[in-house]
């Protein structure tokens, strides 16, 4: 049970991480530091995308329309959070068998 503790908790971070490089992403596009005419930019762009819009659509239902503010990404880090709390005080369980 160890095993699936780390598993899921490795997973919880990979998905931080890529949120966090998504949203620094879309920050330096915003301000035109990044240009997505530039091949490698669109491919990393377009794959964080689709990486994360699986996570994002069904918050982005939920939530009311804010406009420009995107707040499904917070919304993901608050549950990312909430899980990653719940495995550690969960994560006794795990191994007392």
């Amino acid at each position: 049970m160890v095993t699936l503790y780390q598993a899921l908790n490795l997973i919880l971070n990979v998905v931080w991480f890529v949120m966090i490089v998504h949203i620094i992403m879309s920050w330096l596009i915003n301000f035109q530091v990044l240009n997505l005419r530039q091949p490698l930019v669109a491919q990393l762009w377009y794959g964080l995308n689709r990486l994360l819009e699986p996570l994002y659509n069904p918050i982005r239902r939920i939530l009311p329309n804010t406009g420009a503010l995107d707040l499904a990404p917070l919304v993901v880090f608050i549950v990312i959070i909430i899980l990653q709390s719940a495995l550690r005080n969960n994560a006794g369980f795990f191994f007392q068998y």
